[in-house]
């Protein structure tokens, strides 16, 4: 059953990022119908985090402020495994929140576009691999930032580089980088979504009866 549980996950990364969760199951499950149809074998009940997931990260995850419901860790695992950066839609700042917790122990830096320095930080971050937060964003991003967005590395000298604003610097590949912006809904436009993993963190009502739901399991437990 791997093929079409794959093929439905890789959907689920590709395309399914900015979506609520009703449109998301709504979308699996005309998939699983589509995969049954060319007779692609696939699991009976498709579950994301059975196929991609891991159980120790997971609760590492939930340590470290993802909330608990099945939409967040569904979000926490595109976050970690799509090719693209992510940007991540924030309005609760639960996502910022998460991780900031997750990468503290790595040295992350967070940066605004508001800041004078921010280029500076985000250079030297890259060079010595530690994560980057690039927090608050609005509906568009500095223009300087579109190598990094699309990893538009070099080798130079047998170094792996990049070029960001006017510095070749080198790329380290311990580096990683997250977007948050604190609006409800954003308008971004294609060739900026093209660009990163745009994800929906915010909370909707059946996305917080699964949380309560979490937390009543904890308290219980």
């Amino acid at each position: 059953n791997l093929t079409g549980d794959v093929l439905i996950s890789s959907g689920m990364i590709a395309y399914l990022g900015p979506f609520t969760v009703t449109y998301r199951t709504h979308s699996t499950e005309e998939w699983m119908v589509q995969c049954e149809e060319k007779s692609i074998p696939r699991s009976e009940k498709f579950n994301f985090q059975d196929t991609l997931g891991e159980p120790v990260k997971i609760r590492a995850w939930h340590s470290h402020g993802l909330p608990t419901d099945a939409f967040s860790c569904d979000n926490g695992i595109i976050t970690t495994t799509a090719r693209r950066w992510p940007l991540m839609i924030d309005p609760q700042g639960q996502a910022n929140k998460w991780v900031r917790n997750m990468e503290a122990e790595h040295g992350m830096h967070v940066i605004k576009l508001s800041q004078a320095t921010y280029l500076r930080t985000l250079e030297n971050a890259i060079q010595f691999g530690k994560p980057v937060l690039l927090e608050n964003v609005g509906e568009e991003l500095d223009p300087a930032l579109e190598p990094l967005l699309v990893k538009q590395t070099f080798k130079q000298g047998g170094v792996l580089c990049i070029r960001l604003g006017d510095s070749t610097i080198e790329y380290s590949d311990d580096f990683r980088f997250y977007v948050t912006t604190k609006l409800r809904n954003p308008h971004y436009l294609p060739e900026l979504q093209v660009k990163v993993t745009l994800l929906n963190f915010m909370i909707t009502r059946e996305g917080l009866e699964d949380q309560l739901l979490g937390q009543t399991f904890k308290q219980g437990g």
